[in-house]
């Protein structure tokens, strides 16, 4: 079988793994033919998940996307995006672009890894699990972070009235 990510291991690998006593020793140094003495059995710890995302979060601004085909976001969405955060005075270093559909994470791992002060989810799609589903085009706190779930940029490329009501609600993040 022919894992492409090391994080799928720990879904398909679920149970430890032992040594029989006859097989330790097969396994020491060469020339030392004593057998180890037995290591105290120690805690698990499940790895970090490790995300790719674009940006340097200098700001603790992260944006959630979700592009199938995309690394991060499309072209044109992206000089968009770049634009709309312009106005705040942000540029790309100051924020994280993630995207949900290339990295798969709960809320709670986005919080502990990012420490947001805030997220902008970009359309239903980019809303990570473990949340409930905010609002929608309304800015409000959740576990301490300014949260705004509003429009796909697929949505609002097209509509005039889409982009003002979302260009309202990203003023007052």
């Amino acid at each position: 079988m022919k894992v492409e990510s090391g994080q799928a291991l720990r879904f398909i690998l679920q149970d430890e793994i032992y040594l029989l006593n006859e097989d330790k020793l097969n396994y020491t140094k060469p020339g030392n033919q004593q057998t180890p003495a037995p290591q105290p059995q120690t805690e698990t710890v499940t790895p970090k998940p490790v995300f790719n995302y674009l940006g340097s979060n200098k700001k603790h601004f992260l944006v959630l996307t979700h592009y199938p085909n995309n690394d991060f976001i499309a072209a044109d969405h992206l000089i968009a995006l770049e634009a709309v955060l312009g106005r705040k005075n942000h540029a790309r270093e100051d924020v994280a672009i993630l995207n949900i559909a290339k990295n798969t994470s709960e809320f709670t791992e986005l919080l502990a890894h990012f420490k947001p002060q805030t997220i902008l989810l970009l359309g239903q799609q980019a809303i990570p699990a473990g949340i409930d589903q905010p609002k929608f085009n309304q800015v409000e706190k959740r576990d301490g972070v300014t949260l705004l779930y509003t429009f796909a940029f697929d949505a609002m490329m097209d509509s005039v009235d889409s982009k003002k009501a979302f260009w309202e609600q990203v003023k007052s993040l």
